[in-house]
């Protein structure tokens, strides 16, 4: 996607959730926020500037964090945890939404900076935790690259037809070079891929595993959070790749040995489930049903939509509204978490 094309869908997006606050505020269309929502986050800790933030979209400040907790508190939101979810969709609908709030990956800020915010609103909030991660055998490619690219002005790289050299001089091919690892990635064996990548950033004096000890919780911080009445953990794979790319018994086994890892840590068998990636391309209705067989009461995808009515028929399958990093403004949100953008473009969920 080109700089302008970026531009425009962000200028696109921003006008959506501007009128969707407008008719919020007037009390139309009400009935598209559904039961609730829950919300996806992954990075929360102070902004740093950076001419090239390809991952911006992950990360919010704690600042940011506490004014949309206060803002949604002020829209009549109720917050649970996400495991309350089912019970709650089981009883009569109430006037008053839920807000379930999720973070992905384990990253140590979610302990540093994220927790005492929800502690602040007495917000519950679960954690999902990757074991390839926390053990420091697999590695996160999109920070990865991210950190390769700020450092570096040209590479070579064979995307298939040879290697070839790639001019990353600026944010703007520093962008356009991203979003091609990032196809590279999601149209073959990821696995392959990621250690691709990860050879590649070695050679120019990056070591990915040490990204990955500086970003994310080990298990004795996750069982620090865990002593949190507030705080719950999840499963999410051990490898952190797409489930909808592997076969129906890897899946089994991302989602066992993940489980097995979270229940070591917590004390507690996990029932609640984050795939990777979360997409419509990362994820179908074919894990969804190996998740429900499973035992997960719920499973998230990062598919936007309002959880609503008829969500328990399909809970291993539900959407999350993303607190993204591009949009820190509360009127975003509470337009967002309306449900009207969702409605107006015909999505159901």
């Amino acid at each position: 996607m080109t700089n302008a094309k970026m531009l425009a869908r962000r200028i696109a997006i921003t006008g959506g959730l501007e009128i969707a606050n407008l008719l919020r505020a007037t009390g139309l269309m009400r009935g598209a926020r559904g039961r609730g929502a829950i919300f996806t986050l992954h990075h929360v800790r102070p902004h740093e500037a950076s001419a090239f933030s390809p991952n911006a979209h992950l990360e919010i400040t704690p600042e940011f964090l506490d004014a949309a907790l206060t803002q949604l508190k002020s829209d009549g939101y109720r917050f649970v945890s996400l495991a309350e979810i089912p019970a709650l969709l089981a009883e009569p609908a109430t006037k008053q939404p839920f807000a379930a709030f999720t973070l992905d990956d384990g990253y140590r800020n979610n302990l540093v900076y994220a927790m005492p915010v929800f502690d602040r609103h007495e917000a519950p909030f679960t954690i999902f935790v990757a074991k390839g991660l926390v053990e420091r055998t697999h590695t996160i490619w999109w920070e990865t690259l991210a950190t390769l690219l700020r450092k570096e002005d040209r590479l070579s790289f064979d995307f298939g037809d040879g290697i070839e050299a790639i001019s990353v001089a600026t944010p703007a091919e520093k962008h356009r070079a991203f979003a091609r690892f990032a196809a590279h990635i999601h149209s073959k064996n990821e696995t392959a891929a990621v250690l691709e990548i990860d050879t590649l950033a070695r050679a120019h004096g990056i070591d990915p595993v040490e990204i990955v000890e500086d970003l994310v919780m080990g298990a004795p911080e996750l069982n620090l959070l865990d002593a949190s009445p507030l705080a719950a953990l999840g499963a999410h794979t051990v490898s952190h790749r797409a489930v909808a790319r592997l076969s129906d018994a890897e899946v089994r086994d991302e989602m066992s040995v993940s489980s097995d890892y979270v229940e070591a840590i917590s004390g507690r068998r996990p029932r609640t489930f984050a795939y990777p990636y979360g997409t419509r391309e990362a994820v179908t209705q074919q894990q969804a049903a190996i998740a429900r067989d499973f035992g997960f009461a719920i499973a998230v995808t990062t598919q936007p939509g309002v959880v609503g009515e008829r969500a328990l028929d399909n809970a291993t399958y539900l959407p999350r509204l993303s607190i993204n990093g591009l949009y820190q403004k509360t009127r975003y949100l509470s337009g967002l978490a309306s449900g009207i953008p969702l409605k107006l473009m015909g999505n159901r969920a």
